[in-house]
């Protein structure tokens, strides 16, 4: 095993945490979902897909700013969300059972995508891929670093939001005990719409960094569940920080054990670590 140079080490350590960034970011709608909610929302990773390739097309057919293309993801996203959850509560679905409706939802989605755009790999070329920091001879690709400006502000801006604010207050509230909060006045129907909108929302702005940083094909939709689920469950259900750390953890691991071994072994990595944290300390998650 021939050691990398230092200048390949901290590239790939620098590339494992954009990586780990955007892990964190669609692992923390679904680690709300998970811990709040009480629902295993597969449809979260069909719904990023779905936001990229919404982005790809709105700016190649119509030269729609990347960017811009959240003003009408998002609140579409939020609506989407808000209606997935009333049905869910309308039948009164369970955790594991919702995990069954909204795997459902996802091949739905994914026979979408390949009805309108086909199989193929599409590839979203924007004036921002052009652009690369240069520190030394390191190099710093500005999709990848809006994609960690987005990650960490968001992650941050929601835990504030949770801590300080009276709404994640209730938030809270109702996620540890329902009645008890409904005996306060909390309205748990209303605060559980806004934060299923809310995650859902959060998976359409995880797709538009998908679309500026990835190749895009329907049946990526379940290439990185499982490490999605490692970051939610290493950093903690319903922790808003917690699926960024940890998503940027696996991320720089992935990337270091690339650079020093073989790409091959880099999937291990997230659920070694897994099983260690499930070993180890069980009452983690």
């Amino acid at each position: 095993m021939t050691l990398p140079s230092w200048t390949l080490l901290v590239q790939s350590i620098l590339s494992g945490l954009f990586a780990g960034a955007l892990y964190g970011l669609l692992g923390l709608g679904l680690s709300l979902s998970w811990g709040m909610l009480r629902q295993i929302n597969l449809a979260h990773f069909a719904l990023a897909f779905l936001g990229a390739y919404l982005t790809y097309q709105l700016s190649t057919s119509f030269a729609v700013d990347p960017l811009v293309t959240l003003a009408l993801i998002v609140p579409m996203f939020f609506a989407i969300g808000a209606a997935v959850h009333a049905l869910l509560s309308r039948f009164r679905v369970s955790a594991f059972n919702s995990m069954l409706v909204t795997f459902g939802i996802t091949v739905m989605v994914e026979a979408l995508l390949q009805w309108i755009w086909t199989a193929d790999y599409r590839k979203l070329e924007s004036h921002y891929g052009e652009h690369k920091l240069r520190v030394g001879s390191i190099f710093l690709p500005a999709p990848e670093m809006m994609t960690l400006a987005m990650s960490v502000g968001i992650a941050v801006a929601t835990w504030l939001v949770l801590q300080r604010t009276e709404v994640g207050k209730a938030l809270r509230a109702s996620a540890e005990d329902a009645s008890i909060a409904a005996a306060f006045g909390v309205n748990q129907q209303a605060m559980a719409l806004l934060l299923s909108g809310f995650n859902a929302a959060l998976a359409g702005v995880a797709g538009v960094c998908i679309a500026l940083a990835y190749t895009l094909a329907p049946s990526q939709i379940y290439t990185w569940i499982g490490v999605i689920f490692a970051c939610v469950m290493l950093g903690g259900l319903g922790r808003p920080l917690g699926p960024l750390i940890a998503g940027c953890l696996i991320g720089v691991s992935e990337a270091i054990t690339m650079a020093v071994a073989s790409p091959s072994w880099a999937p291990l990595v997230s659920f070694a670590l897994l099983m260690a944290v499930l070993l180890l300390r069980p009452g983690r998650v």
